[in-house]
């Protein structure tokens, strides 16, 4: 079996989305694009789907139309391993109209929702003390998380 691939569905921006991931991410790459024919749906030569790829992660896009949108209910965890990192992502999937959320989650332009994470976090909210500052911030910082979880 062919790994699973999260299919998403966009109003007539999927192309704009895949080249937007492949400029943010490392190791990012569009696979392919397939256009509209003569026979449909859309104009002819649109692009009605594309594919990329985020590391070893596989996504497709469809240009699909209005009737379908994003909500926070599926969102995608973009570990890191630092706070460099998780800047850097944040800053990026924010930008030209992104919506921070809380506890490290956030809408990007698209409004896909996206959670930007230290790998570390998942260690460290089992301590009390860093779930409760972790529940009360919205970008993430991993320096107050392992203050607040006594690991240096």
């Amino acid at each position: 079996m062919r790994p699973i691939r999260a299919s998403l569905w966009f109003d007539g921006t999927a192309a704009e989305a895949a080249d937007f991931y492949c400029s943010v991410f490392p190791d990012a790459a569009i696979t392919d694009t397939q256009r509209t024919t003569e026979a449909g749906p859309g104009e002819p030569g649109s692009v009605l789907t594309v594919a990329w790829r985020i590391g070893d992660r596989e996504f497709v896009g469809i240009n699909g139309g209005p009737m379908y949108t994003f909500t926070p209910a599926i969102s995608f965890v973009a570990e890191c391993d630092d706070q460099a990192e998780v800047d850097r992502l944040w800053d990026a999937l924010l930008a030209d109209g992104g919506t921070p959320s809380m506890c490290g989650w956030l809408e990007d332009r698209f409004g896909v929702s996206w959670q930007v994470v230290p790998t570390e976090l998942f260690s460290l909210i089992q301590h009390p003390d860093a779930m409760a500052v972790m529940l009360s911030m919205v970008k993430i910082d991993l320096a107050e998380l392992r203050r607040a979880a006594g690991v240096s």
